[in-house]
């Protein structure tokens, strides 16, 4: 039998990645658009908070345990940029395509060498919306910003984001290949294994 888990995100490109890791685990992930809910402000100065204000939320409205994660690319040229604001990295109406052409914009005449970049996962469990030790995992996949886009699988950075262990984007990656090597999978790795406990 499955555990029905609250999915804090209404990304369609994240539910699919949980789905797709959760589901050999018995986990049943449900999008939190299943339960009418909204997004909700995101006000924390960190992945972290971010994640827990999105699980709380979740969880308290679809009164079931919940999965958050908060999730960014960190540019060091750019001093840790986007951060926290990667979704709205380029204002309001922010898009992956608008967000990927200021990052290159950020970028531009920049060396190779000083493009090195990664990708940041928090991944929070909360079982109930008031849990006083929610689980916190984290996540990091290191790289490089690429002059162009490469590659049409994924979403956000992917098609910018170079992984150096294979020379390909990671919209160039195999679901599969992604999902042993991403941050997102790295952090809910760490997760599961905090779950068998």
């Amino acid at each position: 039998m499955s555990l029905k888990i609250v999915l804090a995100s209404n990304n369609a490109g994240k539910l699919k990645e949980f789905q797709q890791l959760l589901a050999e685990r018995h986990f049943e992930v449900l999008p939190q658009a299943k339960f009418k809910i909204a997004d909700v402000e995101e006000t924390g100065l960190s992945f972290v908070e971010n994640a827990i204000i999105k699980a709380r939320h979740a969880s308290k409205i679809a009164g079931l345990p919940a999965i958050a994660d908060d999730s960014g690319l960190e540019v060091d040229f750019l001093d840790g940029a986007p951060g926290i604001y990667s979704a709205r990295f380029s204002g309001a109406g922010a898009n992956d395509r608008t967000n990927n052409q200021k990052l290159l914009e950020s970028l531009h005449n920049v060396s190779d060498e000083q493009r090195s970049a990664r990708f940041q996962c928090v991944l929070v469990y909360l079982r109930h919306p008031l849990d006083p030790t929610p689980l916190i995992c984290q996540g990091t996949w290191e790289g490089r910003i690429l002059k162009q886009p490469q590659g049409s699988n994924g979403f956000g950075y992917d098609p910018l984001f170079l992984d150096p262990t294979t020379g390909l984007s990671s919209a160039e990656l195999s679901n599969d290949e992604k999902n042993t090597r991403s941050h997102r999978a790295k952090a809910l790795e760490c997760l599961l294994n905090q779950l068998k406990q």
